[in-house]
């Protein structure tokens, strides 16, 4: 796949890097000079310019990627970047701060595929964000444990379901659950699972494939 990243900052500069050991084509766009030199010197295809700039973008081969990631520390140009990243088809996540009130934070969710507090979830969160899917992996807590989020897509076999209910076997646990996009909670034994609802995990590595297909059953992603 390729990804074009809107600025190389903490949080886009490990995405790249993330993204790029894993076999993906990455070029980055940053108008800062200092940062577009350590990108090239760290080996990455590097655009010079604004990223809210169609022209720019255009340059760094927005037409032929799959995503943008809008991470820089500028939530107006990261939207304007994905609003144009949109026009040529692409998949859009965009990084806000924390510090957004819902209202604001709600209009961006409406034109944008996701919006990431990278404060919280890092480039992992980034990273999965991008690649798109319902079940994202955000970081390994230790050396046999996963965190890892997940959207409840329709026709998956927990739609409807209490959390109690839900069979994940002795290898994971549902620890939050958020509805409407509202701030992730410890969920009652009785709150009911219902789509679009996210589901945060801890699953131990080995059991990763076994989860997701008791989670999405038949909406299990390629």
């Amino acid at each position: 796949m390729r990804f074009v990243i809107v600025g190389y900052g903490r949080v886009g500069a490990r995405t790249a890097r993330v993204l790029k050991e894993e076999g993906h084509d990455v070029v980055l766009v940053e108008n800062d000079d200092g940062k577009v030199e350590r990108a090239r010197e760290a080996g990455f295809e590097v655009v010079k310019g604004d990223g809210s700039n169609e022209a720019i973008l255009e340059r760094a081969g927005i037409a032929d990627a799959d995503a943008i990631g809008g991470l820089t520390g500028d939530p107006n140009v990261n939207f304007a970047a994905c609003m144009i990243g949109k026009e040529y088809g692409c998949r859009a996540v965009m990084r806000i701060s924390e510090d957004y009130r819902e209202e604001i934070y709600e209009q961006y969710a409406e034109d944008v595929d996701e919006v990431i507090y990278p404060e919280r979830l890092g480039a992992a969160g980034a990273k999965t964000a991008l690649l798109g899917g319902n079940f994202n992996a955000l970081g390994d807590l230790t050396e046999r444990l996963q965190l890892s989020t997940f959207t409840v897509p329709e026709g998956a076999p927990v739609v409807g379901q209490r959390v109690s209910e839900v069979d994940l076997g002795p290898k994971a646990r549902i620890y939050a659950h958020s509805h409407d996009r509202e701030e992730m909670t410890i969920p009652l034994p009785g709150t009911e699972i219902q789509v679009g609802d996210q589901l945060a995990l801890i699953i131990d590595l080995d059991a990763v494939d076994e989860v997701k297909t008791a989670l999405l059953g038949d909406a299990v992603e390629a």
